[in-house]
């Protein structure tokens, strides 16, 4: 099936609003969002890339659909998560902590993780703090390894009844970002995160 450009830019937008809602409502990530989203739209139709959205596009829509559904309890939420990605960067500072995901973002709602990024010569110096802390772990493999020298681990565990994923990269890696991330990666270290938190307070207050 071919489709006229102003079809295909109505179709994708649709997918975007369909996905958003999977992802604000059902915690599903953007890559399964997005396909879902198109078989339900398309049906039996064949899915090629061109007809899916960008994450961007499905990001804008996912910040419209919690202020028109969720605006009761997404800041809140969204402020709980900062605060306690604030809590354990502290916890983690001399790995160099950053932030990313939709807890940074500002979309993070109900079924939302934590993303960290740190930065290690060696990641068992990571699992041994974490063992000493008390908190109990699982590794995998990040799929940014494909075609990499050296594989790069995800840590994942509970902590303080959330769930947290710490994508561990080498140490000189930090001064890297386009590397693994390109240039408009959204990532931010302990001191970005208190601002943004900061900043939230202050427009709040305004608002009143």
């Amino acid at each position: 099936m071919t489709y006229r450009f102003n079809d295909l830019a109505h179709l994708r937008q649709e997918i975007a609003i369909a996905a958003a809602r999977m992802i604000a409502e059902e915690g599903t990530s953007y890559d399964v969002a997005k396909r879902k989203a198109a078989r339900l739209i398309l049906g039996n139709s064949r899915i090629t890339g061109e007809i899916l959205p960008d994450n961007q596009t499905i990001e804008n829509e996912v910040r419209i659909y919690n202020a028109l559904f969720l605006a009761d309890t997404q800041p809140a939420r969204l402020r709980h998560l900062r605060l306690l990605a604030v809590q354990l960067m502290q916890k983690l500072e001399r790995f160099a902590p950053y932030i990313t995901g939709a807890v940074l973002n500002g979309t993070g709602g109900e079924h939302s993780d934590i993303h960290l990024q740190i930065f290690a010569d060696n990641v068992k110096d990571i699992e041994i703090f974490l063992l000493n802390e008390g908190i109990e772990f699982s590794v995998s493999e990040s799929p940014q390894s494909r075609g990499k020298s050296r594989a790069i681990e995800i840590i994942h565990f509970l902590w303080r009844d959330e769930v947290i994923h710490l994508t561990i990269y080498d140490a000189d890696d930090i001064r890297k970002p386009e590397r693994f991330f390109g240039p408009h990666a959204k990532r931010t270290d302990l001191d970005g995160l208190r601002r943004l938190i900061n900043e939230n307070i202050c427009e709040t207050i305004d608002k009143f």
